[in-house]
């Protein structure tokens, strides 16, 4: 059972609020894709909701004919337009004969651009957003080849013939620049072969087909949305940066410079195995060695309930130094353009491995708990803006999907209506309303379980 007095809740409260507010932009800006168009060609729009309102709403204002709203159920949002088929099911009015302000009384080539506007708008969202974020901050990124000491290898890169000490020098051929990018790589191109510098020699090692599906797994045991940890990690000396007020020292003390070699006597070399010897210590006074210049020196500590000991290391980004480049606005602009569409041929990749079976949909799938979860426990601008052109190019997607109650669907039929001449009547719309509806309520409550059944265990 979870322990409610260890639940970091601010972090809670800051991934919530970054949610919240991602998703607001989304969805607003979403349905003004409808909106607009619909206006423009003379639709009465009733509703325009940011939140569904189920029986009550916690704020609304009539203005003109349409009633502006907020819902009480962050899951989304709608437009209701007149004499249109939707969520709203308002069998009633499509009883009457159609006038001339409603939606089915519009040319079909009017109604494609009215359903099709949400999704264009989060394309062009999308594009905006990574062209900004380019503009603002650059890149920087730490290169693979900087990495001195090499990697730590986890058991599964060790299964495949990776080693501690090794470099990441290729995928599938592709020179690997920046370190970070090693993991989504393999996970998104389906790579084949990963080469290696292990003492001057480069080596290729292939990818077992099983990799990505054991990543998974392994994350989902520990925490959704970082593969990486659970496969190769940087190897670098503990050395320390400063001190923390809090730190309680029972003898002697660390100084900036001094390079962590062995705990309660046992010795180490890098950070990640201070890690795992400092396990299971937490509340106690434990010895550590140091080396100070030439010297040797001994330091004893009080360590916190969760075995902490109250000093900031220097990170490998400091010391194996990054790089950085910035851009013009004119430059900025194809990079953004790519990075859209890289985004949606990597999404799309990862549709398929669950499709294919390289992928356990019960280990990958999540609901907005799991998305919630990908924004960082302190508020962070770059962060936020980036995974919000994500997550706009990803409802695009999924929105023009050709299943009824999308909108891909509504536009599958009204393109179906322009090649035949022939209108799907509104009871046949109406019963493939009902199955989408079905099937997306189906989907978002399974995602929803998986996301409660990995919290619990």
């Amino acid at each position: 059972m979870m322990n409610l007095l260890v639940i970091d809740w601010v972090s809670i409260g800051v991934k919530t609020g970054q949610f919240i507010l991602s998703f607001s932009i989304l969805v607003v800006l979403h349905e003004l894709g409808h909106f607009i168009p619909a206006r423009i060609f003379k639709c009465r729009v009733e509703k325009f909701y940011l939140f569904f309102d189920p029986w009550f709403s916690l704020w609304k204002k009539k203005k003109g004919d349409t009633e502006w709203g907020l819902g009480w159920v962050p899951f989304g949002g709608y437009v209701k337009i007149s004499g249109m088929i939707d969520e709203s099911m308002d069998k009633e009015q499509m009883k009457l004969p159609p006038e001339p302000y409603e939606f089915r009384a519009k040319p079909a080539w009017q109604r494609l651009i009215i359903m099709v506007g949400g999704v264009v708008v989060n394309v062009i969202l999308a594009i905006v957003i990574f062209i900004g974020i380019t503009w603002v901050w650059g890149e920087e990124y730490l290169p693979a080849k900087n990495l001195k000491f090499g990697v730590h290898a986890d058991s599964l890169a060790k299964s495949m013939g990776i080693q501690d000490g090794d470099n990441i020098y290729a995928i599938d051929g592709r020179v690997v620049e920046d370190f970070g990018t090693v993991v989504p790589d393999i996970v998104t191109s389906d790579a084949k072969k990963i080469t290696v510098e292990r003492a001057g020699q480069k080596i290729d090692l292939a990818i077992p087909d099983a990799l990505i599906k054991n990543l998974y797994k392994k994350a989902g045991k520990r925490r959704a949305g970082d593969l990486s940890a659970d496969f190769i990690s940087m190897r670098y000396p503990a050395i320390i940066d400063s001190v923390a007020k809090t730190a309680n020292f029972k003898e002697g003390k660390f100084a900036k410079g001094d390079t962590l070699i062995a705990f309660n006597k046992k010795a180490f070399q890098y950070f990640h195995e201070y890690e795992a010897l400092n396990k299971g210590f937490g509340d106690s006074v434990v010895e550590f060695t140091v080396k100070r210049g030439a010297d040797t020196v001994a330091v004893k500590v009080q360590l916190n309930n969760k075995g902490a000991v109250g000093f900031f290391r220097v990170t490998p980004y400091a010391m194996f130094g990054t790089v950085s480049k910035d851009y013009s606005l004119a430059q900025a602009i194809p990079m953004g353009f790519n990075r859209c569409f890289e985004t949606l041929d990597r999404y799309i990749t990862g549709i398929k491995q669950i499709f294919t079976g390289k992928v356990n949909a019960s280990e990958s799938l999540g609901s907005v708990i799991s998305i919630g979860n990908t924004f960082p426990g302190v508020w962070d601008w770059q962060k936020f803006w980036t995974l919000t052109g994500i997550f706009s190019i990803i409802l695009a997607f999924m929105n023009i999907l050709p299943i009824p109650a999308l909108d891909g669907g509504h536009a599958l039929f009204t393109l179906y209506e322009m090649v035949t001449g022939r209108k799907p009547g509104d009871k046949f719309m109406e019963y493939a309303q009902m199955v989408g509806m079905v099937l997306l309520l189906g989907l978002m409550a399974y995602a929803l379980g998986l996301d409660f059944w990995r919290l619990f265990k």
